[in-house]
């Protein structure tokens, strides 16, 4: 079966490229974790933060903006503790400044969704690329997500970390044309 060249043999990689890496994701809160993980990534691999996903579920109350808008002190050096995630602590206090952050667009635009897909007209963008050198780091769009996303307060979102979030959440889809899921994302009903 072929599958795009960054997937490794582990059964969990092969899982998270299969069913849920470039599907369209259209629900507020797991488009905000999906924006995170992609931030706690930076200067790592993103395969270290699969790993983790689940601790970071369990130590960030999943994701839930609502609670992570109230840790305070006490509950960020738990977090620097807590050796199931990345403790860094500038990635840390990133989440809760991007919780406030959140809101703010949502009060805005309704929700989150509404906002992020805006990027991309609320329909993903169907590339064709044949080979995994094609599919670049960054590009315009992710340029202006992460310069608007800098603007409204939100922390670790370079273009890159944009783009990469791009991807997973199936605001794009780069399977590699060859890739047995490509033409099964770019079914992905759009409509939701």
């Amino acid at each position: 079966m072929n599958r795009c060249g960054w997937v490794n043999e582990d059964p969990l990689y092969i899982d998270y490229h299969d069913h849920e890496w470039g599907v369209p994701v259209y629900d507020d809160r797991l488009l905000f974790e999906f924006l995170n993980l992609e931030g706690a990534q930076a200067g790592l691999s993103w395969y270290t933060i699969l790993k983790k996903r689940e601790n970071y579920r369990v130590a960030f109350d999943n994701f839930d903006p609502t609670k992570i808008v109230q840790y305070d002190e006490k509950k960020i050096d738990e977090l620097l503790s807590n050796t199931g995630i990345v403790r860094n602590k500038l990635k840390i206090n990133a989440v809760v400044t991007n919780a406030r952050a959140y809101f703010k667009v949502v009060e805005e635009f309704g929700s989150f969704r509404t906002y992020i897909w805006s990027f991309v007209d609320g329909k993903p963008v169907q590339n064709h690329f044949q080979s995994l050198s094609e599919v670049p780091a960054s590009t315009v769009i992710s340029d202006r997500m992460s310069k608007d996303l800098k603007k409204r307060g939100f922390k670790f979102v370079g273009s890159t970390i944009c783009y990469a979030f791009m991807q997973a959440a199936g605001l794009v889809n780069d399977h590699i044309i060859s890739c047995h899921c490509y033409d099964k994302v770019k079914k992905e009903d759009i409509t939701n």
